[in-house]
């Protein structure tokens, strides 16, 4: 019998490996939970450029690769940071700008792009997005679609519901699957063959994980194979979806992971004002991201007393202290 394989390694390594100039990546999380911000953080200390990104309803990680210059083209429903930024700042920006190509479904339509992309199918139909502009405002000329492959030809297919005139609707609405070349997620625990224990919402998670053709986990506990052998019905995310695990323990800081330690409403402010103008953000990226070498680094200037402060309660799941104004 074989050994099971050992997908552990750092994470730059697995960055490295896995994310290339022009790279079509996704990234999990939920606006201000689970984001896997180490790996944004790599990213963009790699200088990893040209990034065609998918996002169901992001916030801090899409906000960084996109003020530091690596994402060119963007597919989306929602990208925001709570209070700090409602919208994102550098998002808005760019897009106003036109620094950056984007292309808009709802946050149903980017579920269902990533469930069919899980599924092996082309599409998905849905009703959702009748009676919005979503299905004629269109982010990707006719042009760029037909030089990249790996952009579908339409956003969407508006068609005669084949059925008939079932439940009032006449039409239907395609949208097509996502299948990105590597996602990046952080969840609470995974081995090190991949298997993966996510705890509390999961978001479109598991939809890009099966979806896409690599996987790069960060976790923030690595535990042995015996230990998600039990109670195996909670483990959302089988090993053979994923391509590379990494150790980073308060791997999705800033942003929160329930049980773990909550969002970091002080730290998620200070980048928001920054993100406001061009030098602030500069300055901000300098000191906090190209400023140290890797994760630990950054905690580290953080400070001990400031990550204890949203710590998570053990009965809530999140810091109940925390000042969230």
């Amino acid at each position: 019998m074989e050994t099971p394989m050992d997908k552990t390694m750092p994470l730059h390594e697995a960055i490295q490996l896995y994310v290339k100039n022009g790279s079509h990546i996704s990234i999990g999380g939920f606006t201000l939970t689970r984001n896997p911000m180490a790996a944004v953080y790599e990213i963009i200390r790699q200088n990893i450029r040209d990034l065609h990104l998918y996002a169901h309803s992001n916030g801090a990680g899409l906000d960084e690769l996109i003020g530091a210059g690596c994402i060119s083209k963007l597919e989306i429903a929602y990208a925001g940071i709570g209070k700090a930024a409602p919208t994102c700042i550098r998002f808005a920006r760019a897009v106003q700008n036109k620094e950056i190509l984007c292309e808009d479904y709802s946050n149903y339509m980017m579920s269902l792009r990533f469930m069919a992309g899980a599924m092996g199918v082309p599409f998905l139909p849905t009703l959702s997005g009748f009676g919005s502009d979503i299905l004629t405002r269109w982010g990707f000329s006719e042009s760029l679609r037909e030089s990249d492959p790996k952009i579908v030809n339409k956003k969407l297919v508006v068609i005669d519901n084949p059925f008939g005139n079932w439940a009032e609707a006449e039409k239907v609405l395609l949208v097509p699957a996502i299948n990105p070349d590597v996602t990046l997620i952080h969840v609470q625990k995974a081995d090190s063959m991949g298997t993966c224990r996510i705890q509390g919402l999961t978001f479109a998670d598991i939809e890009q994980a099966k979806a896409s053709r690599n996987v790069i986990v960060t976790c923030e506990e690595l535990v042995e194979k015996e230990n998600l052998r039990q109670n195996p019905d909670l483990n959302q995310i089988p090993f053979l979806h994923v391509s590379a695990v990494c150790h980073v323990p308060m791997g999705a800081y800033p942003t929160a992971v329930y049980g773990y330690y909550d969002y970091d409403s002080q730290y998620l402010k200070k980048v928001g004002r920054a993100a406001k103008t061009e030098e602030a953000f500069k300055t901000y990226q300098d000191t906090y991201i190209y400023g140290v070498k890797n994760h630990s680094e950054f905690l580290n200037l953080i400070g001990k007393d400031r990550l204890r402060a949203i710590a998570a309660d053990p009965e809530t799941g999140y810091s109940v202290n925390m000042k969230r104004d």
